[in-house]
């Protein structure tokens, strides 16, 4: 390891200790280490790769998607995906906690956020849950690990980022690999919650579900315009009607019909509001994006992927193994680091050494989602886990806690994910992506 290297390395974890927001943490130890390494024109040269970063017409689907989820958000659509959940599986064993896990799914299916899934789906089960006995951390552990499902299944906007740093892969062959892990991940998170329902006597045994079919269509009618806009978002791109970007537009334009017409859920008045909160979530995402690949350009620059290629690669030739170490690296990693940060750090470095093994970049990339997405649920950075703590108006600590089971059925999951790539890669292929 170079002695610059090691600057860099001992600078980030340093500053992350001190808890200096990442984005600025990136961003100081690439100039630091390019001060250290005596490169010509630092000043002009970061502020270069800073705008390059984000110059990229695919990077529009980002503020477009966040401000389609804000309007969702405030336009009714829990209400009407919590009812809707609650006529297909609300008769189960612990029902609350199955028709919590649904929502979650599809509420962050749509949006295309999992925090936004925490807050809003959260805001209103949890208290609910609480009332019906189910216990407080349980209720938010069940919360915070069923909304990363959204990242998995499309429209998603990690995805999109993802796409862009790998190269030449399909966001809509992304979209569709990430469908059936994401189901997979929500089926795992849905049997442990039902299997310590029962163990707690949390919830009672209802009717059968025939009985409670007559609710299924009401519900179905109500919700059906706002599961129209994945299948508009996603039969477009996959027609070839419009791209990711124009999809995401689109998007925007059917959240807005919905909130303000359709459902009446959004005065007028409160766009500027809606408005402010998703350009301030793009300001802060964005300004990830472009330090993440101000550090990825002087990474590349020092040969950072080539060497640690080479000492991976060293331990091992057998897939198995270097998926297994991969794996492990990102689990650290997504402990200390948020989710778009370690994507833009991370692809170039692991992405050449999985298709030097053969694997396929699209696969890869639902395996890097998917692991980062448990550490959106590990302290000290999981977002998903503090605004669920918020919500729930409980501590990290006894969260956590109640987060262990979950812990387990999602790396097991993931391991699922990892070794059988038709789970990802089936759909994709049978629509030729």
């Amino acid at each position: 390891m170079s002695q610059e290297l090691a600057i860099l390395i001992m600078l980030f974890v340093a500053l992350l200790s001190l808890r200096v927001p990442i984005a600025f943490v990136l961003g100081m130890v690439t100039v630091v280490t390019a001060v250290a390494l005596d490169y010509d024109n630092i000043p002009l040269s970061a502020a270069s790769d800073l705008s390059n970063g984000i110059d990229s017409f695919s990077l529009l689907a980002i503020p477009f998607f966040i401000l389609a989820g804000e309007l969702m958000g405030s336009g009714g659509l829990a209400r009407r995906l919590i009812d809707l959940a609650t006529a297909i599986v609300g008769r189960l064993p612990g029902g609350l906690a199955a028709v919590n896990t649904v929502t979650c799914m599809l509420f962050g299916a749509i949006s295309g956020s999992s925090v936004a899934a925490v807050s809003s789906i959260g805001g209103t089960l949890i208290p609910e849950m609480n009332r019906k006995g189910y216990d407080r951390d349980f209720n938010i552990a069940v919360t915070a690990s069923a909304a990363t499902t959204g990242l998995l299944i499309p429209p998603s906007n990690i995805m999109i980022v993802y796409a862009l740093v790998a190269g030449n892969v399909s966001v809509a062959a992304l979209f569709m690999a990430g469908i059936l892990p994401g189901v997979l991940v929500g089926l795992g998170i849905m049997s442990v919650a039902l299997v310590i329902c029962l163990k707690c006597g949390y919830g009672k045994q209802g009717e059968s579900m025939l009985e409670s079919y007559p609710a299924l269509l009401p519900s179905v009618g109500r919700a059906l315009p706002a599961l129209l806009l994945v299948l508009i978002v996603l039969g477009g791109i996959l027609s070839g009607t419009f791209t990711a970007t124009e999809a995401s537009a689109i998007a925007v334009l059917w959240a807005f019909i919905l909130g303000v017409i359709c459902y009446r859920e959004i005065q007028f008045a409160e766009l500027s509001g809606i408005i402010l909160r998703a350009a301030r979530t793009t300001a802060v995402v964005l300004f990830l994006v472009a330090c993440s690949y101000a550090m990825s350009r002087l990474l590349t620059q020092e040969q950072v992927p080539q060497q640690v290629s080479a000492g991976l690669l060293s331990l091992s030739q057998n897939p198995i193994v270097i998926l297994l170490i991969m794996n492990v690296i990102l689990l650290m990693v997504g402990v200390f680091m948020d989710m778009t940060p370690a994507v833009l750090i991370f692809t170039p470095i692991f992405l050449p050494i999985a298709i030097t093994l053969g694997i396929d970049p699209t696969h890869f990339g639902i395996i890097l989602i998917a692991n980062l997405c448990i550490g959106l649920l590990t302290p000290p950075v999981g977002t998903c886990l503090f605004v669920g703590a918020g919500v729930g108006r409980s501590d990290i600590v006894s969260v956590s806690k109640a987060m262990l089971p979950f812990y387990v059925v999602m790396v097991l999951a993931l391991l699922v994910i990892t070794y059988w790539s038709p789970l990802s890669m089936t759909l994709p292929r049978i629509l030729g992506l």
